[in-house]
C-alpha cells in the first residue's frame, strides 16, 4: 500500500500507530516510519473528504446486506428451475453464467454496445458501486506509461487521473508496465472485456481516498516495488510519493469499489489490501494464484477506523500455490459466499482484533499433511485466530454456514449462533451450497469475451 509521503502525519496526529508481528509491509514498524512526512493540506482535505463517504457508505445493518445477497442466489440454484438456470440462456448463443453477478450481463450478446449495465450488477456490500456510469468512453490507445505527471492522452495513466466520470476500455490487447503506482481519481470503471489487459512487471494500482471504482476484467501479475517519485493523482494535483509496497491492488480509505473477474498472482506484498476506514467494497469471480499472503483487510490493531469496514467475497476461486489470507481481516465485517478454496497451504481465514467473518456456502478442500524433517504438519483447518487467547476470541462471531469441507478441512467457529438474524430458513440456500460452487466460480478469473456474442 504506497501513500504519500504528505498524509500519515495527519493520521498520525489521529492516533498512534504501533506494528504487528506480521510479514506484510503495512504491518511492520520500518513501514510507518518512513511514512512521517510534513502535514499537507491537499491530502489533509482529500483525507476528511473521503472519511465522510465512507462514513456514508456504512451499512448499519450488514446482516441485512449480506442475507439478501444470499436470497439472490437462492433464487438461481436453489429454486424451481434451478439446473436450467445454472445451465445459462437456451436459444439465445452460448450463455453459461452460473452466478447472479453474471447473469446480469454475460448473456446479453450486444454487452459492448451497453458497457455500462455493468455497473448494475454488482451485488454484496460494494452495491451501489457505480464506476464511471454516466460518463464518456474513453479508449486506451497506447501501453506506455512514460511521464508520471503529464501523462500522455491516450494511456492508462492519463485515463484514470481525469476528473469526472469515465468509462475506460481498450482498443487492442496489451501489456502494461507501470513505472510507479497507478493512482486513480473517483468515479472510474476499468474495464479489460473483450482484449486481453496485463498489469505486469512495475508497480500496482491505487485506490487512495476516493469512491466509485470498478475494475473489471483485467490480469495484474508481478507486481514489483518501485521507489516513488512525482506523481499525478488528478487533473489539478501531483505530489511526491514514497516507495510502493508491491501490492497488485491497494484499497486506501476509499468505499464504494468493485472488483470483479480479475486473474492475480505473484505480487511483492499483498493481491488485494483494504485498509485506513475503507469500506462498501465486494470482490468478486476473481481467480487468485500464486502467492503467500493474498487479502489484508485492516493493517494495524490500533486503525480502529477500520471498524466500519464492510466487504464481501464472492464466487472466487482461490487456486494452486496459495498460502494464507484469503482473507486476513481486522476489526470490521467479511461475509464470504459461494468462494472455492482448493489450496491453502497454512490456514484459508484469518483474523484478529474481533472481525465479523461469515462463511457462507464455500468450498474448503484441505491440504495434504506434509513432513518438514521430523515434523508432520497438518494445516487443515479453515481459520486462525492470530494473537489472541481462545478466552477472548470465543466470542467473536465467526460461524460456517452450509460450507463443505473435504479431504479433512474443518471450520472453528465461535460467537453465538446467528439467531433473529435475516439468514432465516427464507434467506438461506435449500440444497446443500457447496456442492454449487464448481460451478458458480467455473468462469472465475478473467473472460475472454467477443464483441457481438454472449460473453
Amino acid at each position: 500500500m504506497a501513500r504519500s509521503l504528505n498524509i500519515f502525519l495527519f493520521f498520525l496526529c489521529l492516533e498512534i500507530i504501533t506494528p504487528t508481528l506480521n510479514a506484510n509491509i503495512l504491518e511492520s514498524k520500518e513501514f510507518w516510519k518512513e511514512e512521517q512526512p510534513e502535514f499537507d493540506s491537499y491530502w489533509q482535505g482529500r483525507a476528511v473528504e473521503a472519511k465522510q463517504f465512507n462514513e456514508a457508505a456504512y451499512f448499519p445493518d450488514p446482516f441485512a446486506v449480506s442475507g439478501n445477497f444470499t436470497a439472490s442466489i437462492t433464487e438461481i440454484i436453489a429454486g424451481k428451475g434451478a439446473r436450467r438456470n445454472l445451465r445459462g440462456n437456451k436459444g439465445g448463443g452460448q450463455c453459461l453464467a452460473t452466478n447472479p453477478i453474471d447473469r446480469c450481463w454475460r448473456c446479453d450478446p450486444n454487452w459492448a454496445d451497453n458497457r455500462q449495465k455493468l455497473a448494475d450488477c454488482v451485488q454484496g456490500f460494494g452495491r451501489n458501486t457505480r464506476g464511471g456510469k454516466g460518463g464518456p468512453i474513453y479508449v486506451v490507445t497506447d501501453p506506455s506509461d512514460d511521464d508520471l505527471m503529464n501523462p500522455k492522452p491516450g494511456t492508462l495513466r492519463h485515463a484514470v487521473t481525469r476528473n469526472g466520470p469515465l468509462w475506460i476500455i481498450f482498443a487492442r490487447n496489451m501489456l502494461i508496465t507501470l513505472q510507479q503506482e497507478l493512482i486513480m481519481n473517483s468515479d472510474k470503471t476499468i474495464d479489460g472485456r473483450g482484449v486481453d489487459v496485463f498489469i505486469a512487471n512495475g508497480a500496482g494500482i491505487t485506490i487512495q481516498f476516493v469512491k466509485n471504482i470498478i475494475i473489471h476484467g483485467i490480469k495484474v501479475y508481478d507486481i514489483e516495488v518501485r521507489e516513488g517519485g512525482t506523481i499525478r493523482d488528478s487533473e489539478t494535483h501531483y505530489g511526491f510519493r514514497t516507495r510502493s509496497d508491491g501490492d497488485g491492488i491497494s484499497i486506501f480509505g476509499s468505499s464504494n469499489i468493485w472488483i470483479d473477474h480479475v486473474s492475480m498472482r505473484n505480487c511483492t506484498d499483498g493481491l488485494i489490501d483494504a485498509i485506513m476506514g475503507s469500506t462498501a467494497i465486494t470482490i468478486s469471480n476473481g481467480h487468485f494464484t500464486d502467492h503467500n499472503e493474498v487479502m489484508l483487510f485492516g493493517a494495524s490493531p490500533d486503525h480502529k477506523m477500520d471498524k466500519i469496514m464492510q466487504i464481501t467475497l464472492a464466487f472466487n476461486h482461490f487456486g494452486k500455490r496459495l498460502v494464507q489470507r484469503m482473507p486476513r481481516a481486522r476489526f470490521g465485517f467479511v461475509h464470504c459466499v459461494n468462494n472455492d478454496y482448493t489450496h491453502w497451504e497454512m490456514y484459508a481465514i484469518g483474523g484478529s482484533q474481533n472481525p465479523t467473518l461469515i462463511s457462507e456456502g464455500n468450498r474448503f478442500i484441505g491440504p495434504e499433511n506434509k513432513m518438514v524433517g521430523k515434523d508432520l504438519i497438518n494445516s487443515k483447518e479453515v481459520t486462525k485466530r492470530e494473537y489472541t487467547e481462545e478466552s477472548e476470541w470465543k466470542s467473536w462471531q465467526w460461524r460456517s454456514i452450509n460450507d463443505e469441507f473435504l479431504n479433512g478441512a474443518y471450520f472453528i467457529q465461535s460467537g453465538p449462533e446467528l439467531k433473529d438474524r435475516p439468514f432465516s430458513r427464507k434467506d438461506m440456500i435449500t440444497a446443500k451450497p457447496g456442492s454449487y460452487v464448481g460451478r458458480l466460480t467455473r468462469f472465475a478469473g478473467n473472460l475472454r469475451c467477443n464483441v457481438g456474442k454472449p460473453c
